[in-house]
Order: structure tokens, then C-alpha cells, then sequence
């Protein structure tokens, strides 16, 4: 049986679903004063709160105008409770245009099936298009039908620790229904200018750290300074510390620039947050919602997969964005990327390429059979510390194995085609049971129809145990294989593997003779590179 997957708990809500900022821990359950425009009331958890009285130099109304209410819906799927069907997110927007373009966060609208906006002084929602997002940068550009919007202004003096701000947005309370979510405008200080930018739902070198709360529900909205202008676009926040960050306008308008022209920015489409649970063995980008038609989408990703690798490397091993974002930016989005990916469902792996191939099933014997077959583990090291690539005669059919596995003989087979031999010793590993080694064979005349009589051709039920024949697929490979053990009355076991590519027009056999646990991962290897054109 495939080794299970524990279930792991991030601590996090769906950022989606919460529409919110990057909170470590639940809303504060102390009653505070919450400044709502018109009136000061007292509010109960989960609000955001103003620190004193003290009136903004600027209208206030005229903030309030340009500050939209965006209600995401669509089905994301929570690391925590699965997969909410029609699920209803909120978050914030800044108008920046008369023609309705608003800036908020990535987060809050990739992957939603429709965006419902309220603007001020509209008595209905106002239905609007994503225009542009950055995953990395959590940023998006929406656009909304009509005109005659009133746009706030970006700063463009420097910001300094001290300055006085203003975060306004609809933050989540314990309102009843999205109607009944209210606007705030929250008052503090910048306290950084150049904090880490590193969350689970976004990757920004430095970002400004400020005291004015915010939470969820406040993702997408303005941080603006006593003229009323935009010093920041708030998106995460720390209830527990009492921490609030901002997206600088320094940093944020070269972006959002593009992202008005409908380019997407450091993206491949997906809606996620680093995940890493140490105790499961789990660590990447959980994926909530997917954008259509992204290069995500197109490769194959699904909400409730984790992307666990992108170009070879390891993700979210800090808990963050960092690594993921870091490939992106380097490679290009548009960059064919090899990409792995968990899909937590099903406890499968998938391989594939971004913009290029598409996901499919990555077979691992070390995992698959890790449990099942009793290999002999006396004194044996648990893993091969080199592997070398070698190729038969005629260089039809390369292949990395165990650099110990040194005895090679790479001549044809003339009853089948190209044809590798590696081992220990050749002459041993086809006499005994005793010795690990492979056996790679390729013929262009047999197909994918010859599959299951290729694998009849070889039967080890005499001499071990046949447990009996299953289905393989990797990236490039689909096929069957059998699998024998106890064989010889001890512990080896023996696959055999029949496999073509996606077309079906070749076909090649494997036998791999494992004696130890480490050869299991040797047959990972050893599936993972070979290639054979015969």
C-alpha cells in the first residue's frame, strides 16, 4: 500500500475565504473602540480598532468614496476543512482610476468564479474583472463596469518610521452577512519601512510595518498618510503581536502599472499559501484556487494540491512564499519549470511542467512498496551516496544507476533491440538472488498493445512470490508491472516493468533485482532518468 500522508493543520484560514490579512492567530476577543464613519460605537472580537480619537487632517468622506468592499465567490478548497462549494470571501479595494480600475490583493480574487463590489454610495454590487494579478507580490488589478469613480493618489514623498497613517478597508467582524460588514478607518504610525515581506501567501523584499490595525476582511485596502494619499496597500497582519503590513506604493506601482494593462506579474495562477508541517513530511505551496486558463490551470495543478518542488528545488521549508517566488522571478512565468506536485486527495504525486508538460502520475517504488517488500537490511548503508550515467552500445537508451552498480554490458539483445545491463556483477545478478542490478531492453517493434504479453514473458513465480500486476506512470512513461518477492527463498524482490511513451509507438522492459531497502530508491533513480529511442 502507498505510505500515508498524515493530515497536517496549518493554522491558517483559506486566504480566499478569509479575504483577510496573514494572521497567526485568531482575532482578539477584547472590546475595543472601533471608529466606523458616521459614528463610535463599541464592537465586540475580531474588529478593527482605532487607537485614540485623534481627526485625520483630510476629509475622511473623500477616503471612504474610493475605498471598495469585494465579495470573492467560488469553491476553494481549505487545508483545514476541505473543499467549501460556493465559499464567499471578502476583502478590500483602492479606486486609482475614474474608469473603475481598483488595486487589492492577489489573494483575495485569483481563482473566484464571480467578484461582487460595493462602491460607496451604490445601492447594488458592481460586478467587476480581474484585469492582472501577482501571486508573489500579492497584488491584483480589478476592473469595474461604469465610470466617474473618485481615484485616491499615491504618495510620492518618502515615508519615514513615524509618519502617521490611516488603514481603511472592511474588515471581518462578527457581522451576520456581507451586507452587514462595515467600513473602518483605523489610525497609528509606520514603525518600518523596510520589514520582511515573507508570509505563507506572498514573497515582498521589504514591506512597511505599521501599528494602524488591520484584519481580515482589510486585505486590498489603503494605507494612507493625513493628506489622504497612498502610502501602502495593506495585506497581512499578526493579531496576536499587534502587527500590520503594507505593500509600499514605491514598490507596488511598477507593478501595478502592469498589471493595469492586463499582464500578469511573477505568476503562474494560483490562489495558495506555504504550508510546512515538519511532522508529516509535508512542505510547498498549498494551492486553494487555480485561475483559469493560467499556466497552473493549463499544466494540470487543482485546488487541494501542493506544489512540493518547482525546478528541482524544495518548497516553503521556512514557512513562506520565499523559495517559490524566487524560481518564479528568476525563471520567468512563462518559463517551462519543472514542477512536482502532492495531491493531498489522493495521496499522489504528479510531475509535470509548467508551460510545458503536463502533470502526470510520478511512480515511486521507495514509497509504494516501502512497506511491503521485506528486503534485507542487515549492514546495509541506507542509501546510494553516488549515481553515475551510463548508456548501452549503440546509445539508444541512457540511464543514471548506483555508481557501485560499475559491471556494465550495453550490447544489443537480438531477440528484442537495444539493450543495458548493470550491476555489482552482471554474472551474479543473472545466477543468484543475491545481487541488485537492472535490465533495460527497447524495441520500436512492439507498442503499447504488447504491454501485458511483454510482461508474460517473464515469470519468477517458480522461484519467488508473485503479489501480482499493477499499473505504472511517470511523466514521460505509462505502463504495467509485475512484482515478485521472497524470491529464492529469501528476501529479494524483482520487478518487472513494461512501459511506452504517451504515444505508444515503442515500448521498453525494465527488470530491476532489488536486495536491499536502498535499492528501492535506486529503482526511483533509475525510473526518474532513463530514456530510451530505440
Amino acid at each position: 500500500m502507498r505510505k500515508a500522508v498524515a493530515v497536517f493543520v496549518v493554522g491558517v484560514c483559506v486566504l480566499a475565504a478569509c479575504g483577510g490579512g496573514d494572521s497567526s492567530t485568531s482575532p482578539s476577543t477584547a472590546t475595543e473602540t472601533e471608529t466606523t464613519v458616521g459614528s463610535t460605537k463599541e464592537k465586540p472580537t475580531g474588529t478593527v480598532y482605532e487607537k485614540d480619537n485623534t481627526a485625520a487632517a483630510f476629509d475622511i468622506a473623500e477616503v471612504e468614496q474610493s475605498v471598495v468592499k469585494i465579495l470573492a465567490e467560488g469553491t476553494f478548497v481549505d487545508p483545514e476543512v476541505g473543499e467549501q462549494r460556493n465559499r464567499a470571501g471578502i476583502g478590500s479595494g483602492l479606486i486609482v482610476s475614474e474608469d473603475g480600475l481598483v488595486v487589492t490583493n492577489n489573494h483575495v480574487v485569483t481563482g473566484a468564479a464571480l467578484l461582487r463590489v460595493i462602491v460607496p454610495g451604490e445601492d447594488r454590487p458592481v460586478n467587476a474583472t480581474v484585469l492582472g494579478v501577482s501571486e508573489c507580490s500579492d497584488l491584483a488589478v480589478i476592473q469595474l463596469e461604469g465610470s466617474g469613480y473618485a481615484p485616491l493618489s499615491f504618495r510620492t514623498d518618502e515615508v519615514n518610521a513615524g509618519l502617521a497613517v490611516y488603514a481603511a478597508g472592511f474588515p471581518l467582524t462578527d457581522a451576520a452577512s456581507f451586507d452587514d460588514v462595515e467600513y473602518t478607518l483605523t489610525r497609528g504610525i509606520v514603525s518600518s519601512t523596510n520589514a520582511i515581506g515573507l508570509t505563507r501567501q506572498s514573497s515582498v523584499d521589504g514591506v512597511i510595518e505599521h501599528d494602524a490595525r488591520i484584519r481580515g476582511g482589510n486585505s486590498g485596502g489603503p494605507l494612507v498618510d493625513e493628506q489622504g494619499k497612498v502610502v501602502a496597500v495593506n495585506y497581512a497582519g499578526n493579531d496576536a503581536d499587534d502587527l500590520n503590513y503594507a505593500i509600499s506604493a514605491t514598490d507596488a506601482q511598477p507593478i501595478i502599472d502592469r498589471l493595469m494593462k492586463g499582464e500578469n506579474v511573477d505568476s503562474i495562477g494560483v490562489n495558495g499559501q506555504a504550508v510546512n508541517d515538519p511532522d508529516a513530511g509535508v512542505n510547498g505551496v498549498w494551492v486553494s484556487n487555480v485561475e483559469s486558463g493560467s499556466p497552473a490551470d493549463t499544466v494540470g495543478i487543482e485546488a487541494g494540491d501542493i506544489i512540493t518542488r518547482l525546478a528541482g528545488l524544495d518548497l516553503a521549508l521556512d514557512g513562506t512564499m520565499s523559495d517559490y517566488c524566487d524560481v518564479i522571478r528568476t525563471q520567468g512565468a512563462g518559463a517551462a519549470i519543472d514542477i512536482e506536485v502532492l495531491r493531498f486527495s489522493t495521496e499522489e504525486v504528479y510531475e509535470g511542467q509548467l508551460n510545458g508538460t503536463p502533470l502526470a502520475l510520478s511512480f515511486s517504488f521507495a514509497q509504494q512498496f516501502e512497506d511491503d517488500v521485506a528486503l534485507d537490511a542487515e549492514s546495509a548503508a541506507d542509501t546510494y551516496d553516488t549515481y553515475v550515467s551510463v548508456s548501452d552500445d549503440s546509445g539508444s537508451i541512457s540511464v543514471d544507476v548506483p555508481a557501485e552498480w560499475a559491471d556494465l554490458n550495453g550490447a544489443a539483445n537480438p531477440n528484442f533491440g537495444p539493450s543495458l545491463y548493470a550491476a555489482t556483477d552482471i554474472r551474479s545478478f543473472l545466477d543468484t538472488f543475491d545481487t541488485p542490478g537492472v535490465i533495460i531492453e527497447a524495441t520500436a517493434g512492439r507498442t503499447a498493445a504488447d504491454i501485458q504479453s511483454t510482461l508474460d514473458e517473464i515469470d519468477f513465480s517458480s522461484q519467488c512470490t508473485y503479489v501480482g500486476r499493477d499499473v505504472y506512470g511517470d511523466s514521460l512513461y505509462l505502463g504495467s508491472f509485475d512484482l515478485y518477492t521472497n524470491c529464492g527463498g529469501g528476501t529479494t524482490a524483482i520487478f518487472v516493468v513494461a512501459v511506452t511513451p504517451s504515444d505508444g509507438t515503442f515500448l521498453a522492459r525494465l527488470l530491476i533485482q532489488a536486495v536491499e531497502p536502498r535499492d528501492l530508491a535506486a529503482a526511483d533513480q533509475i525510473f526518474n532518468t532513463f530514456v530510451a529511442f530505440p
